[in-house]
């Protein structure tokens, strides 16, 4: 018996070996040569300028956000949020994972939030919603506000968490929203 494995061993051995690539030619036995090398290109001239002083034009620079709120997707908060950001409790990506109730513009509906990055956000997704937030795709956290955006990365909502397991906030149009598990 062991003769029979000794021999069945060699054989996997050699068999294996066999299969090694040992040399540099292609599948037809033909040597292979490596491709030639490329030739340097001519670069255009650099031409410089200097810049104009900053401090001159001032209507060059956009306005300054509003102290203690971040603008996401250039859109300012409005002042109900400004509000609610100053009483809003800390929040984190972690946390929002998994499915919320929402409740907006007096119906609800499901939406379901997951770390899987889709440009700059996390993917996400409603089901049964009615108006804005059927174009849900992704969400970020931003501070302390959580920023529903649609799949194109626009945002459409802004929340703040209130409780432990609720965050209010409003939609792009105006209408309150509010998750809760």
């Amino acid at each position: 018996m062991r003769t029979i494995h000794a021999v069945a061993g060699l054989a996997v051995v050699l068999a294996v070996a066999g299969c090694q690539r040992t040399s540099m030619t292609d599948f037809g036995g033909n040597n292979t040569i490596s491709p030639a090398p490329l030739q340097a290109q001519p670069v255009p001239t650099v031409s410089s300028n200097q810049l104009p002083d900053p401090t001159q034009d001032a209507s060059q620079f956009p306005a300054a956000p509003v102290s203690g709120t971040a603008a996401v997707g250039g859109v300012q908060p409005a002042a109900t949020e400004v509000a609610a950001a100053t009483n809003a409790l800390d929040v984190t990506k972690e946390a929002m994972v998994g499915n919320w109730r929402v409740s907006n513009a007096g119906s609800s509906c499901d939406m379901f939030l997951t770390l899987t990055n889709l440009g700059s956000g996390s993917r996400g997704g409603t089901r049964g919603c009615a108006g804005e937030l059927t174009a849900m795709g992704s969400w970020e956290v931003a501070g302390k506000q959580v920023v529903l955006k649609d799949r194109n990365g626009n945002p459409l909502a802004r929340l703040f968490k209130t409780a432990d397991s609720r965050f209010d906030g409003s939609t792009n149009g105006g209408q309150s929203i509010s998750l809760s598990r």
